[in-house]
């Protein structure tokens, strides 16, 4: 620390003087953080660009450029092109009902549109065929993946529709527009962003799925990454896949971005939005009432209606409860793990990203986004093929379980982070260092006390996604470990599904509180 002969000579008051020095410390250790964590996200990214360089363009052209990957790529833009128009047109129409209009027992219509997220897309696909065994191919692809993922739209939508400020329609509706050309002129282009986003969600997690595509026998890139590394353990093939898979995850994150623009939508000055009149249904009610009860029926009704008659079919004897206690066990302790490290590893870059905003800070964070949008097979075959030549002894151990848990779900961690942090007063923090506590203890009874619920937040949602985890968890898990969705799988590849069913209930009976939580903090941010 300065003496305080120094501190006169710099002809500023001590404390100015004091205070900026604590500041400094805290920002380059936190950033080097950040930046080491950053670095850290990108080595599955990097890992697939060393295999082409080191694999050589003639063995990858070789390998990509042959009928199956053609087969393959068609397969999968074929799944998104239908799947995610068809997700938009039904959660916006969704939204509408619960949101704008007189729907009986709408806030019941508006929960149960948000519920399907509390059952993997595994267990989705699970039901299907167990009640329909000749469900297979491309349609049953994009029936099963609609219903699984067209919360991930109507979640924003609705949020979106809470917020519009209904003068805009009012407006509109005094110039002599109908209602039909009011909602297409003035409310859908307030929607792009929220669309667009929630679009961005469903196609990214359509490349990823492997479960649900493997029982309905439809053929994906992800699938048959999987098929390659269980035949050949990890041959180039399986990485060249890996490659253009990659490929198209950064295709869909450029149309969303061409497609979203740069138009906003906001009112200028100060006030709130007064809410928005309900449209009256009138002979339409019936109609429009058939729309939510089909998606509930086809979205909750199949996969619990299913999950209960193998329970009854199975008796008692499906029950194994030492079985399904240590699969449960070994979850609960991989998700809260894995949940921990990577609220851990994101709380320097949520950190900067609110107290030092600026070009590094935007780099480091796209980082971090970059890998939450490749699919979890591709970060785990990175880490196998590094484990296995540069470092034997972490394969198939929980550290590098756990890391891929980090590297997979951190955005989660980092957006509820992002968020808790920048209600915390960095004058508090600043306060803290001026009255003598160092730069940590001062970050530590401020700010990190302060976002410890949004940290919490960002801990169940990653623990949500550590949960339902297959593919990575099949690849990277340690000898021995059995989580519920490895239980649920092993059975299920028996056809021995009554076993499966009681894996698949408690799976579904640990999400659905955190789905409702989920749905109770969009209406907050609505304001409801």
């Amino acid at each position: 620390m300065q003496s305080a002969t120094e501190l006169a000579r710099s002809g500023l008051p001590t404390g100015m003087v004091a205070v900026h020095w604590r500041r400094r410390r805290p920002i380059s250790w936190i950033s080097l953080a950040a930046i080491l964590v950053s670095l850290f996200s990108l080595l599955p990214l990097a890992f697939i660009i060393w295999v082409a360089v080191q694999t050589g363009w003639e063995t990858v052209s070789a390998l990509v450029f042959r009928p199956r990957v053609g087969e393959l790529l068609v397969n999968t833009l074929l799944l998104v092109v239908l799947a995610v128009p068809i997700c938009i047109v039904l959660s916006v129409a969704l939204a509408w009902l619960t949101e704008r209009s007189s729907l009986p027992g709408a806030r019941l219509w508006a929960w149960l549109s948000v519920a399907p997220l509390a059952i993997p897309a595994f267990v989705h696909s699970y039901a299907w065929i167990t009640l329909v065994p000749g469900l297979h191919g491309l349609w049953a692809g994009v029936l099963v993946s609609v219903v699984a993922y067209f919360p991930f739209l109507y979640l924003p939508v609705a949020a979106a529709l809470r917020r519009l400020d209904p003068a805009l329609e009012d407006a509109a509706a005094a110039v002599g527009l109908g209602p039909w050309r009011v909602f297409r002129r003035v409310v859908l282009p307030q929607l792009r962003l929220a669309i667009c986003g929630g679009s961005l969600l469903v196609g990214l997690h359509l490349l990823a799925e492997y479960g649900l595509y493997v029982f309905i026998r439809f053929d994906t890139f992800t699938t048959a990454i999987v098929d390659q590394f269980q035949s050949t353990f990890n041959g180039p093939a399986a990485n060249m896949l890996a490659a253009v898979l990659v490929t198209c995850c950064f295709v869909l994150l450029g149309i969303e971005v061409l497609v979203r623009g740069e138009e906003r939508y906001a009112r200028v000055g100060s006030g709130a939005a007064r809410q928005q009149q309900r449209t009256r249904l009138g002979r339409a009610t019936i109609p429009c009432l058939a729309l939510p009860v089909v998606t509930a029926l086809l979205a909750l009704g199949v996969p619990f209606v299913t999950i209960g008659r193998w329970l009854v079919a199975g008796g008692a004897d499906v029950w194994r409860l030492d079985e399904i206690g240590l699969a449960l066990g070994q979850t609960l302790f991989l998700a809260l793990a894995g949940a921990l490290l990577a609220t851990i590893a994101a709380m320097p870059m949520a950190w900067i990203s609110i107290r030092a905003p600026g070009p590094l800070q935007r780099l480091l964070e796209g980082c971090n986004y970059i890998v939450g949008s490749l699919p979890g097979v591709v970060v785990a075959l990175a880490l196998v093929t590094i484990t296995v030549r540069i470092a034997l002894p972490l394969y198939q151990t929980l550290f590098t379980i756990l890391v891929a848990y980090a590297l997979m779900f951190l955005p989660r961690a980092l957006i509820s982070l992002r968020a808790s942090i920048a209600q915390a007063p960095v004058e508090l923090e600043r306060a803290a260092a001026s009255l003598g506590r160092s730069p940590l203890r001062a970050l530590w009874s401020t700010t990190i006390r302060l976002s410890a619920p949004g940290a919490a937040a960002g801990m169940a949602l990653v623990a949500l996604g550590i949960m339902n985890e297959l593919t990575a968890t099949q690849m990277l898990a340690p000898n021995g470990t059995r989580t519920l969705a490895m239980a649920f799988w092993a059975h299920s590849g028996e056809i021995d599904y009554a076993s499966a069913a009681p894996y698949a209930l408690i799976m579904v009976a640990m999400s659905l509180p955190l789905t409702w939580l989920l749905y109770i903090q969009s209406k907050r941010m609505a304001g409801r």
